[in-house]
């Protein structure tokens, strides 16, 4: 296994254009895991540690700007604010050390269905900036998944930073585990509500074969709200809404059997998942509401 290490992002796509199979490495939190067990013995490793510049972030403009590199303690304590939704998932994120290694970028890289940061991208709206030496492109998040661990990558690509929307509503995020910590996700669930635009959007992990939206379920939500004159009124959301939306955002979902869970299991899960963010969401967009009465 030969080891590349380039010093900037210039030589890091040169490197990546001559050796196509070339493996990133930066927190290695995903990585290092497949080369200890041996499931994985790439010919060569790309290390990015060297990279400065995917480590920073920028908050102007209505998209965050988070380096493929930024820790998951560094959304933890920095970008709360703007995107609380990935933040509530960091948290969840291993143990300590795991989130001062890890990142968004290596989630992404991954592609797998439990990563946690996945239905928060998903529910926040999000897209992925990758690069060559022939050019970059941005992919919409939700079309980046493209199967079992397969992302939207090509050979000479590399992940460079990821454009997030900030937050304009509250953001949540809830993930079932086999215990309350440091713990590989049996489903997780991300919702965001978006009021200037009065849409929903969620995210669905680790039940399906890659991270989904519940499409009917937002736009059922949407239209629900709008027909009850909720966005305005900060109403409570009907029962009997809640329940539908939690019905067919389980509906999304296409999970299977295994280790960690059953596909009945993970569908219920979800289910449940889906109605009490919807419920935390819906809380506080109404306090919000209330307090912006209070102060007119």
């Amino acid at each position: 296994m030969d080891f590349l290490r380039p010093a900037d992002w210039e030589e890091a796509l040169a490197a990546k254009a001559a050796h196509p199979t070339a493996v990133p490495i930066a927190g290695g939190t995903d990585v290092m895991v497949e080369i200890n067990f041996d499931h994985r013995r790439p010919e060569y490793l790309l290390d990015l540690n060297r990279v400065g510049e995917l480590y920073e972030w920028q908050t102007d403009g209505p998209d965050v700007r988070l380096g493929a590199a930024v820790p998951y303690t560094r959304v933890m304590e920095h970008l709360r604010a703007e995107l609380p939704g990935l933040a509530l998932a960091a948290h969840t994120v291993g143990s300590p050390q795991i989130r001062n290694r890890g990142s968004v970028g290596g989630n992404l890289g991954a592609a797998s269905p439990a990563g946690d940061s996945h239905p928060a991208l998903l529910a926040a709206g999000a897209d992925v900036e990758v690069q060559s030496v022939r050019g970059t492109r941005l992919i919409p998040v939700e079309e980046f998944y493209t199967g079992v661990k397969r992302n939207a990558l090509a050979p000479d690509e590399l992940i460079r930073a990821v454009r997030i929307r900030r937050a304009t509503g509250p953001q949540q995020f809830s993930k079932v585990g086999t215990r309350n910590a440091m713990v590989i996700a049996v489903c997780a669930f991300g919702v965001a509500l978006h009021p200037h635009g009065r849409t929903i959007r969620t995210g669905i992990g680790s039940a399906a074969p890659t991270p989904v939206r519940a499409r009917v379920a937002e736009e059922f939500l949407a239209a629900a709200l709008e027909e009850g004159g909720l966005w305005e009124s900060g109403g409570a959301v009907p029962p009997s809404v809640a329940a539908h939306f939690a019905e067919l955002a389980a509906g999304a979902c296409n999970p299977i059997d295994d280790v960690r869970g059953s596909a009945a299991y993970r569908r219920r899960a979800v289910a449940v998942m889906a109605r009490r963010t919807l419920g935390w969401v819906w809380d506080e967009y109404r306090h919000s509401q209330g307090r912006g009465a209070r102060c007119a």
